[in-house]
């Protein structure tokens, strides 16, 4: 007899980049998916899932646990309990252990969500990265900036995606920020040294602590600059060829990392710098799927699809999905000059016309909406070309054709 395996998938809300992932679960051959919303998506039961259980606060491993126990009551044991929210981690460990299901611990969750802490680990195996400081004062603050100099950046312990990120430039600056602040015990701040040097990303499918396949991706321009700069369209970059001797040192502390930080299954996400001569530091690294488009560019780029790809290896430790680079690709998250409302975008015929024949998936600003306050914009476009030189092209021509007004 063949045993159904039930997969627990736990989300606050059914947004489109979050059911992508559970849908990856519902691909795979003898597996029950279970979800757990606070706005249950009743849409999916019976396509991506098989039943559904509504809990007031998703992020609140106490209501986790009591929804897994509903469905084991009617369905039988857990296989694994997973999702792929930055918050979630955390809460998905405590459960984890409280229902004895596998996957990772709370304590390992905890080094991915805590930054300071991951750090610390970093920084005690050798593993490069900058010196930081958890202050739970102005004071701390000031006598972390006096040790390392300015430029400095502060945010939140447990952040993400650049949230309540600041780069600090002199004395006054900082001085400014933590009157804003105010660091205390109960709610510190990191501060950091800030990296210079070109951003990059590198993910990495894992199983049984071992990496089982990586893709790299090159940040145009540093997420922290476009969010100071707010006419600046980002783009975040997957090359062609991944397969030289410039990436060989972060492919090694990329394992390093998951080894050091205790990661057994799943996606890692670690953000990186080259520095001007050449050696590289981690920024950051997060237990969970990647966010700006670059899980769907992974699929893109390996010509996969990518999220039954991680749910296989979430589910059975395995990649049975070639990967191969095939492609180049990049997104360009669109935003423009003003504040207000979206009024219109421009350039939109032009650009299909041009470089329409390799867009992949395109989400545009929606006229009258707010401008978005991130550096992923107000909406976004894939491309996907063999040729890595037509793919930068092509870019520059979307960057300089499409603009997005407000009023």
């Amino acid at each position: 007899m063949i045993r159904m395996r039930n997969i627990v998938f736990v989300a606050p809300f059914p947004m489109d980049a979050t059911l992508r992932f559970a849908k990856g679960f519902a691909r795979l051959e003898n597996v029950r998916v279970f979800g757990v919303f606070q706005k249950p998506p009743m849409s999916e039961r019976g396509r991506t899932f098989d039943d559904l259980v509504a809990v007031e606060d998703a992020l609140d491993p106490d209501e986790i646990v009591s929804a897994v126990r509903r469905i084991e009551a009617v369905y039988g044991p857990t296989h694994r309990l997973t999702g792929v929210l930055e918050p979630l981690q955390t809460p998905l460990g405590v459960a984890r252990e409280r229902l004895g299901i596998a996957g990772p611990s709370a304590e390992v969750a905890e080094r991915f969500r805590d930054k300071s802490l991951m750090k610390d680990h970093l920084r005690a195996a050798g593993i490069p990265c900058a010196r930081h400081r958890l202050a739970t004062s102005a004071e701390d603050a000031l006598a972390f900036a006096k040790e390392v100099g300015f430029p400095i950046v502060i945010k939140p312990p447990a952040g993400a995606g650049c949230r309540g990120t600041f780069r600090l430039e002199s004395e006054d600056e900082l001085r400014s920020a933590l009157a804003n602040i105010r660091p205390s015990p109960a709610k510190p701040s990191l501060c950091e040294e800030f990296l210079q040097g070109t951003e990059q990303s590198f993910e990495a499918l894992v199983a049984g602590g071992k990496i089982l396949a990586h893709s790299i991706s090159h940040y145009q321009p540093t997420p922290l600059e476009a969010v100071a700069t707010p006419w600046i369209q980002w783009v975040c970059m997957l090359p062609l060829d991944i397969a030289g001797p410039d990436y060989d040192e972060v492919r090694r502390v990329g394992a390093e990392v998951v080894r050091t930080l205790g990661l057994d299954d799943g996606f890692a996400h670690m953000e990186w710098f080259r520095r001007a001569d050449g050696s590289i530091a981690v920024g950051e690294v997060a237990a969970r799927p990647p966010g700006g488009q670059l899980t769907a560019m992974t699929g893109l780029v390996h010509d996969i699809d990518i999220y039954r790809a991680w749910a296989r290896a979430v589910v059975d430790g395995r990649l049975d999905a070639p990967w191969n680079r095939r492609y180049a690709a990049a997104t360009i998250f669109l935003r423009g000059v003003g504040r207000g409302h979206v009024t219109r975008i421009d350039g939109l015929d032009e650009a299909q016309r041009v470089v329409g024949k390799w867009v992949e998936e395109v989400k545009l600003p929606r006229v009258g909406a707010p401008k978005a306050d991130g550096y992923e914009g107000d909406g976004y476009v894939i491309l996907r070309h063999r040729d890595q030189a037509t793919l930068e092209a092509a870019v520059s021509f979307v960057l300089n054709t499409v603009r997005v007004s407000y009023a």
